[in-house]
């Protein structure tokens, strides 16, 4: 059964309501999903068809929105895959181990990998923080315009450990009707959000004065500052009195540095976990179920906020994802709680090198009680 010639495929508008049921997909917030799907392609494939070939490594996540895929392996045996009938991926490994070939004309999804981990790791961590942020009393008059904040494109290149770093990083500044925080043709060195108060923003041309936009709170402006030298191309003037939380050009590229997380590497693992030691997926419920570490038990990193209170202050927890952006990101934040917590090393060779499948299971699930694992029934 040799796979047919690939053919350029047709572009077609994206369902949302049926991309928000897509696992991982369905765990990211509306801002950080659409952002993905901003650079993402939805095709149509035509019977016969190869979507993608045994051997190849394309990096992206592809889905199955409608029709049906033959899935060919080395020994030429097919199984057919029907749309809907998983939101997982298809037969995400790579290299690919599989031929998939259309069997009837499908529509999929392919998705940028390594945009969306971080996108994903990105929109739960905020998750977390939003969370943290909801149980301090004295904050709860910022929860709004610091979640915009989190919102914000401008940030989305941060990697997301430092996410919780961002608003130790914005300073104040008290602005008053009328005041020019930027004036066109300067250079800058800053941006800023808007936590009160509202702006306008003019631009001067030849045929005198011209309103773009009104900025309200939560928004960012001046934002080009951080990345290049270029002038500024427009005044922003405050409407009305309000604070404004700055940002400088050498706190954003801090912000752009990722720190260090202790780590456990592969081969000492079943050591660590015979100590005593309990390993954590924070991946998905449905990502963990397919197929996960022997004896880990699953807290997603978007509930992390919610179940770290399950979890023993003197006990040691390995995590552990498919790629180890969301745990590493798990490890720092649990490790700023006083947890004694790690990331796991190489967690992409976990699943995609054939040393370490004796230490995954796909068929047992395991819970957290008082801190350890136990098997479930």
């Amino acid at each position: 059964m040799q796979p047919q010639k690939s053919m350029m495929p047709a572009r077609v508008e994206f369902d949302l309501s049926l991309t928000r049921t897509l696992v991982p997909l369905k765990d990211m917030s509306e801002a950080h999903l659409l952002e993905l799907l901003s650079n993402s392609d939805s095709e149509i494939i035509c019977a016969g068809q190869t979507i993608f070939a045994r051997g190849s490594y394309d990096a992206h996540h592809i889905y199955l929105l409608h029709g049906n895929v033959r899935l060919v392996d080395e020994n030429n045996g097919a199984t057919l895959v029907k749309g809907r009938s998983s939101l997982l991926p298809i037969a995400h490994h790579q290299p690919r181990l599989v031929t998939a070939i259309a069997e009837s004309d499908c529509s999929v999804l392919r998705v940028d990998s390594e945009r969306l981990d971080k996108l994903l790791a990105w929109s739960q961590v905020a998750d977390y923080l939003q969370l943290n942020i909801s149980r301090q009393r004295d904050l709860d008059e910022d929860i709004d315009w610091m979640m915009t904040v989190l919102k914000s494109n401008l940030f989305f290149k941060v990697p997301p450990i430092n996410v919780e770093e961002i608003f130790s990083l914005l300073t104040p500044q008290v602005v008053y009707a009328g005041d020019v925080v930027i004036r066109q043709g300067e250079l800058g060195d800053r941006c800023y959000f808007i936590k009160e108060g509202q702006a306008e923003v003019w631009r001067h041309n030849e045929s005198g004065r011209q309103l773009l936009a009104g900025v309200g709170v939560g928004r960012c402006f001046g934002e080009d500052a951080l990345v290049n030298e270029a002038p500024r191309n427009a005044s922003v003037v405050m409407k009305t009195d309000g604070v404004l939380m700055t940002l400088n050009k050498q706190d954003f590229f801090r912000l752009l540095k990722e720190p260090q997380v202790a780590s456990v590497s592969l081969e000492s693992y079943a050591e660590k976990i015979a100590t005593g030691a309990v390993a954590v997926d924070v991946r998905s419920e449905e990502e963990y179920s397919e197929l996960h570490l022997n004896s880990a038990v699953n807290i997603p990193l978007n509930l992390l906020g919610i179940k770290s209170r399950m979890l023993d202050k003197n006990r040691t927890y390995i995590f552990y994802c498919n790629t180890g952006r969301r745990s590493r990101a798990a490890a720092h934040l649990l490790t700023q709680q006083g947890y004694q917590a790690f990331a796991l090393d190489d967690c992409v060779n976990l699943f995609s090198q054939t040393r370490w499948q004796p230490l995954l299971d796909s068929s047992s699930n395991f819970l957290l009680r008082d801190g350890v694992a136990q098997k479930g029934t």
